[in-house]
């Protein structure tokens, strides 16, 4: 059984005198003990929304959330409050994507961690505060036990988020939650935060979701790969294979937009023209199309299926073709 099955899940906004928003449109995956699995797409494509929906973190009122989402067996979304409340931080952890409006900025950073303790592990004070001076060591932090008393503000941004990362980790969860954990911050800092989570992965077994727009952590984490856009998942393969073939022209554009080291001197990066925003309904063609150099008149006419492709998974009426993918360019 896997640790967490996401079925259908669908999260549509409402707000009064406006037309409902589908943010998450019926999206499943599922996560392995010890799997990390992507979920990768530009800004407004509904990663990080699909994780405030797992972890049901979204407000009650605006939003309406269908669907299931199974951890060990049981459907977190019909849990009750309090056994929610239980779960987050004993089972389920989440490094959030801004570290400086994540933590309370009036609270000493020890606090916020001996909080959890307490509160899910049962330790004293005295010995929640050994077991925080630890986490913060472990996680890179110099000089951990003055570390405690300070404040966020005192914390550069790379030990904010290795700050949120022991949070996280402090129940020892069997599923994290790691929404952009590398925004905002250098490339230095990048690769010391990537290389924690994936010893963490390694050395205690924990399940990931890493949830990203830069493919780059992709390749250097990922087992398995969702691509959305639109609030659908449009591809979905195994890192080397997503890499070496991508099937969707949105994931193919994604790749050819990084920069690379062994390109030529001069050679332009392809971009994807237009916006998120520019798309059409699911229910009426595939929301890409406006964006897709392969789009063909049935793109815009009926909505493409999620089907098997190569040992993963393809929605997409005119996928890129192998050999065209490996000479950069589109169908």
């Amino acid at each position: 059984m896997a640790l967490l099955e996401v079925r259908d899940l669908k999260v549509v906004f409402q707000r009064r005198g406006e037309k409902p928003f589908t943010a998450v449109d019926e999206v499943s995956f599922d996560v392995e003990p010890g799997q990390t699995v992507g979920l990768v797409g530009e800004s407004g494509c509904g990663k990080s929304v699909t994780s405030l929906a797992i972890m049901r973190l979204l407000a009650k009122r605006g939003n309406h959330v269908s669907g299931s989402v199974s951890f060990e067996g049981t459907d977190l979304l019909s849990l009750p409050d309090k056994e929610m409340r239980d779960r987050r931080g004993r089972d389920l952890g989440m490094v959030f994507q801004d570290p400086l409006s994540s933590l309370n900025p009036v609270i000493p950073i020890g606090l916020q961690i001996t909080e959890v303790l307490e509160r899910h592990r049962g330790m004293s004070r005295k010995a929640a505060s050994v077991e925080a001076a630890e986490l913060l060591d472990k996680v890179g932090i110099p000089d951990p036990a003055r570390r405690l008393s300070e404040y966020p503000h005192q914390l550069s941004g790379g030990m904010r988020q290795r700050a949120l990362i022991a949070i996280a980790l402090a129940c020892r969860p069997r599923l994290l939650i790691a929404d952009e954990p590398t925004t905002a911050l250098d490339v230095t800092i990048q690769a010391q935060i990537l290389a924690l989570l994936r010893e963490l992965v390694q050395d205690t077994g924990t399940a990931l979701i890493m949830i990203t727009h830069d493919l780059g952590v992709v390749a250097g984490l990922c087992d398995e790969v969702n691509v959305l856009y639109g609030g659908k998942i449009v591809e979905r393969a195994e890192r080397h294979s997503l890499f070496a073939e991508p099937r969707h022209p949105y994931t193919h554009g994604l790749l050819a937009s990084i920069p690379r080291l062994d390109a030529g001197r001069g050679e332009k990066l392809i971009p994807i023209k237009g916006s998120v925003s520019d798309n059409i309904p699911w229910d009426g063609g595939c929301a890409f199309a406006p964006r897709c150099p392969n789009a063909l008149g049935v793109c815009r006419e009926v909505s493409p299926q999620l089907t098997p492709d190569r040992g993963g998974l393809l929605r997409c009426h005119n996928p890129v073709i192998p050999a065209v993918a490996a000479r950069g360019g589109a169908r």
